[in-house]
């Protein structure tokens, strides 16, 4: 089924968007920073929404667990004043870690990623001995393309081995530079024919969570309709709050969007033929 993109209004300010909403789910790459730098409009937009006593949850597909996220922030200078929780896709992606029992796995990604270890009864080994993968990422996102890993992924495809994507990312943009994550490493493994778990965005288990979360939190259950999505990426955010009964706006980051302006006929490229709901709103940078 195809949704029309006729109805994205194209906004500048999320202000009246917030009215009636308990909760906004808030991606954090591309939204609130860019790997480098804070966005202080966005900052200073989920803290305007949280004085009127909305609650702000980062949702984010980092591999870190939420511990590790927010000490991330922290470093790049994104306010704990901007938001109340974190889920992360290293979260939602521990209990299947934690479901390959004590089997050997490999590790396919940076060192900085290894948390999301805490607690596994296996142990990391080596590419021959492992009997599944767990992809956090490139070892080297800088300098790396996926093109890098054909001959891993391709040894890992030929034992059959099932791979658990911690990051469903394709790409992201550090600093204006556009980088590779995990995601990107997953699909050219599903292409030769390997199995992939996913847990992060636009997956089930990291909305429910998050909204496990939320409910939690405001000690109440709360609807999805109740909830407003915001996010720059349109396979992960976008699609992922739309299959999840979230209205969601979209941010127009160069992830996507190369443009200096956004205009119907940009949404209409990305948007048009997709088989979810398109986005209530979409905006270049999230502001109050």
């Amino acid at each position: 089924m195809s949704h029309s993109n006729a109805s994205i209004q194209i906004i500048d300010h999320i202000a009246p968007l917030a009215a009636g909403r308990a909760a906004w789910f808030v991606d954090i790459w591309g939204v609130m920073h860019n790997g480098v730098t804070p966005f202080e409009g966005a900052i200073a937009a989920c803290e305007m929404f949280r004085k009127q006593g909305g609650v702000v949850i980062l949702v984010s597909n980092s591999p870190r667990p939420n511990r590790g996220v927010a000490e991330q922030l922290d470093a790049i200078g994104v306010s704990r004043d901007a938001y109340d929780l974190i889920v992360s896709s290293g979260d939602a992606s521990k209990k299947l870690i934690h479901d390959l029992g004590p089997r050997p796995v490999f590790h396919l990604g940076p060192a900085r990623d290894l948390s999301i270890y805490e607690g596994f009864q296996g142990e990391r080994t080596s590419e021959s001995a492992a009997e599944a993968i767990v992809c956090t990422g490139l070892f080297d996102d800088e300098t790396e393309t996926p093109e890098d890993y054909s001959q891993l992924l391709t040894h890992f495809a030929g034992r059959g081995l099932a791979m658990i994507c911690v990051n469903p990312d394709l790409r992201v943009e550090r600093g204006g530079k556009l980088v590779y994550c995990a995601g990107a490493l997953a699909k050219a493994y599903e292409r030769m024919g390997g199995t992939v778990q996913y847990a992060g965005k636009p997956y089930p288990p990291i909305y429910q969570m998050a909204c496990a979360t939320l409910s939690e939190k405001l000690g109440r259950s709360v609807g999805t309709q109740d909830i407003l999505a915001i996010g720059d990426g349109v396979h992960t955010d976008i699609e992922g709050a739309s299959r999840a009964g979230i209205d969601a706006v979209f941010v127009a980051s160069r992830v996507h969007v190369t443009a200096a302006t956004l205009d119907g006929a940009a949404l209409a490229e990305l948007f048009e033929g997709e088989d979810f709901p398109a986005p209530i709103a979409a905006m270049t940078e999230l502001v109050w």
